[in-house]
């Protein structure tokens, strides 16, 4: 006679990783990037969210390929200004080329684009 082994499972099920919910404002366009002393416009397209980690406003996206900004960035230049057309500013950083020659830019606070409303309601225990 053969005795079988029966396997217990001691895996728990693991609840869904919680994600930031990404805002569905952005901008997408035209900006002007203002590096030490230059001013050079650009093709941007930007996004952000909210982090409950530290409650505050991260905004990112990339800067369409410009051989300025490369000469920039390879001079040592991180921290930038960026305008949009609507005249809304922001302080960012530039850091690193993604796969397409684009160059990433982040930046924490209010972004250089307009948020839409939103209601908060807060749930005492």
């Amino acid at each position: 006679m053969r005795l079988t082994r029966r396997r217990h499972s001691r895996r728990r099920a693991r609840p869904e990783p919680w994600v930031p919910e990404h805002d569905d404002d952005g901008y997408e366009g035209p900006a002007q990037l203002h590096v030490d002393d230059r001013t050079i416009d650009v093709e941007v397209v930007l996004a952000g969210h909210l982090e409950p980690l530290d409650g505050k406003y991260h905004w990112y996206g990339r800067v369409v390929q410009n051989d300025e900004v490369d000469a920039a960035k390879q001079s040592g230049a991180t921290s930038v200004g960026l305008t949009i057309v609507d005249g809304t500013s922001a302080t960012g950083r530039l850091a690193e080329h993604d796969a397409w020659g684009n160059m990433r830019i982040t930046g924490l606070g209010a972004p250089p684009f307009a948020r839409a409303e939103v209601d908060v309601t807060f749930v005492r225990p």
